[in-house]
């Protein structure tokens, strides 16, 4: 709708046609310093793109150890057209049905392993029947999905063919606000296309129970869906997945998911184990300033506990209806959004403290958490 910012994934379909979805560490990823790292990976020297202040003078360097690990992703498949609807007269024999057709969409995604598997977002291959991969040297490899986390709109992919050039997830420390950040990718099905920027913020709700957005202004597109961000060592330290736009473009606000989120996901995938989330058995929202006073608290904040599910995690702990969550592990509420977060990265029989309003009066209560229904978890697909 004209005017109105939307968020849009930033997947899209190729030049003009129909798009499907609108669009471990990996298993034997070497480590750095390696013989194996030596030979997918070429060596080149920080301190040769820096500027006296810090700054990059050039990204070329991090750009050609980098790329090769890139890929471009087409995904086929066959869409329902919509009924087209006949005027009702004696000259017309009723509803015509068009036939099925096919869709494409494209995206981005990149190598985690030399032996071929492959990082990209769900939405990019969801519901897909075909799913190519082009390489940066023009290779045209057939890809069959490994397994799919709709929650966290991540899935791998699988190519066979030689060793393949990998990069790695930044395992230590997260970038700062400010940090220099590239983004490789397939905007709007151009092939391999770069673009420069910084780290906006950490943290960022855009309506995931299960992620903490990292924000970046690199422009990122339609097609861009799935690749990945890199800081100035060439590590991914994110995946690129929506833009906020009023038209669907550019406009220097997009959103990936963080690598530690990322790299724990695939590497599940990948090592075919369920990925675990804990669970709490209660139903949550957002503490208005109008339910703040109907509570009688000072002011909002924290997660107000609609129900609880009976013989669930919170039931059993004595979570009531009506109680408000302020502080989990000692650690203040913002909303709703932030104790699900919470609670979803732990596992499953952790213990969990959480500080509770009830009645105008603290409560201390301790949740074991339980595993999260079969419906959130991992979706396995085809594997090699």
């Amino acid at each position: 709708m004209a005017g109105r910012t939307q968020l849009w994934a930033a997947g899209a379909a190729a030049g003009g046609v129909l798009g499907a979805g609108a669009l471990a560490a990996a298993l034997n990823v070497a480590e750095p310093g390696s013989d194996l790292h030596r030979l997918v990976m070429p060596r080149w020297s920080a301190e040769a793109v820096r500027l006296p202040g810090g700054a990059p003078k050039t990204f070329a360097p991090i750009l050609e150890r980098v790329s090769p690990a890139v890929v471009s992703i087409y995904s086929t498949a066959t869409v329902a057209p919509p009924q087209v609807i006949i005027p009702e007269l004696p000259f017309f024999g009723g509803p015509e049905y068009l036939p099925p057709m096919q869709a494409m969409s494209s995206g981005s995604g990149f190598f985690i392993s030399a032996d071929g598997y492959v990082v990209t977002n769900d939405h990019v291959v969801a519901g897909a029947e075909e799913v190519e991969v082009v390489l940066q040297d023009e290779r045209r490899l057939k890809a069959r999905l490994v397994g799919r986390d709709p929650a966290t709109d991540l899935a791998v992919l699988k190519v066979d063919g030689g060793r393949f050039p990998f990069v790695n997830f930044a395992q230590t420390a997260q970038p700062r606000i400010g940090d220099w950040v590239v983004a490789v990718g397939n905007p709007f099905g151009l092939g391999a296309t770069a673009t420069a920027g910084i780290v906006s913020a950490r943290g960022r709700d855009i309506g995931s129970s299960f992620v903490d957005y990292l924000q970046i202004d690199a422009p990122l597109n339609r097609g861009n869906s799935g690749g990945p961000t890199f800081d100035v060592h060439g590590r991914v330290v994110g995946v690129n997945t929506a833009i906020l736009s009023p038209s669907g473009g550019f406009i220097g606000i997009g959103f990936a998911v963080p690598a530690h989120v990322a790299d724990k996901v695939s590497r599940r995938i990948i090592e075919r184990r369920p990925i675990e989330r804990g669970y709490l058995g209660a139903a949550l929202q957002d503490v208005t300033p109008e339910t703040a006073e109907a509570l009688g608290l000072s002011g909002t904040g924290g997660a107000l506990v609609v129900s609880v599910a009976p013989g669930g995690p919170a039931a059993a702990a004595g979570l009531q209806p009506g109680d408000v969550i302020t502080t989990v592990e000692g650690g203040r509420i913002a909303d709703a959004a932030a104790a699900t977060r919470f609670v979803v990265r732990k596992k499953p029989g952790e213990v969990v403290r959480l500080g509770v309003r009830r009645d105008g009066r603290p409560v201390g209560l301790s949740v074991r958490l339980g595993a999260r229904p079969p419906e959130d978890l991992l979706r396995l697909g085809e594997g090699p």
